[in-house]
C-alpha cells in the first residue's frame, strides 16, 4: 500500500515546462538560419583573409566544406583530422605533381588518384578537399598555397564553426571529436563486409 501511494503521488508531479527563451531556440527555423549565416560568415572570412587573388582556390573546396561545418556538423568528414588532413594533404599531392610533371592531361588523374589515396590510406577523408588536388594543378600553384590560401582558409573556416556553434544555446558544438577517422576503415562504403 505504502508503495502504491508513492507511485500515485510521483505521478502527480508535473515536469517543469521550458521557459520562453529556451524553447524559441529549439525553433528548428531558428537553427536552420543559424548555420546558413555561420556558412556566410565563415566563407566570408576565409575569403576576405586569402585575398581577392585567391578566390578561385577557395570557391570550390573552401565552399563546400562549408557544408559539413555548419550543416553536418557532426559527420566524420568535418572532423578537424578530415578536415585539415585531407585539404592540407591534397594540396600538397596537387603541387607536387604539379611541379613534378607540369600541366599535361594526365597529370590531373594522377593528382586525383593519389589525393584519394591519401584520404583513404590516412583515415582523412573529407570530400571537399579531394578537388584540391586537381585545383592546384590548373592553378600552377608553388608551394606558398599551401599556406594561402589553404590553410588560412581551413583554419578560418575551423575557428568559425568553433566559435559559431558555442554562441547559440543547444547547439552542437565543433568539433565534436578531434582524431575521429573518416572513413573508420579503409574500404568502408566499399564493399559488403
Amino acid at each position: 500500500m505504502y508503495y502504491e501511494t508513492v507511485s500515485m503521488a510521483r505521478n502527480k508531479v508535473k515536469k517543469p515546462r521550458s521557459s520562453p527563451k529556451i524553447a524559441f531556440f529549439k525553433s528548428p527555423i531558428l537553427r536552420f538560419i543559424w548555420c546558413l549565416l555561420g556558412a556566410g560568415t565563415g566563407i566570408s572570412l576565409a575569403l576576405f583573409l586569402a585575398g581577392p587573388g585567391m578566390a578561385p582556390f577557395l570557391l570550390a573546396s573552401l565552399g563546400a566544406s562549408t557544408v559539413f561545418l555548419f550543416g553536418l556538423t557532426k559527420a566524420p568528414a568535418g572532423q578537424p583530422r578530415a578536415l585539415f588532413g585531407g585539404h592540407l594533404g591534397c594540396a600538397f599531392i596537387g603541387i607536387c605533381c604539379y611541379q613534378a610533371f607540369g600541366d599535361v592531361d594526365w597529370v590531373y588523374p594522377l593528382a586525383q588518384v593519389l589525393a584519394v589515396s591519401w584520404m583513404l590510406l590516412s583515415k582523412t577523408v573529407h570530400p571537399p578537399a579531394g578537388s584540391n588536388a586537381i585545383i592546384m594543378v590548373y592553378a600552377h600553384a608553388n608551394w606558398e598555397a599551401l599556406l594561402n590560401p589553404v590553410l588560412t582558409g581551413v583554419m578560418t573556416l575551423a575557428i568559425v564553426a568553433a566559435i559559431w556553434s558555442r554562441l547559440y544555446p543547444g547547439h552542437v558544438r565543433y568539433p565534436v571529436s578531434w582524431r575521429e577517422r573518416s572513413p573508420p576503415k579503409i574500404l568502408w562504403g566499399g564493399w559488403d563486409d
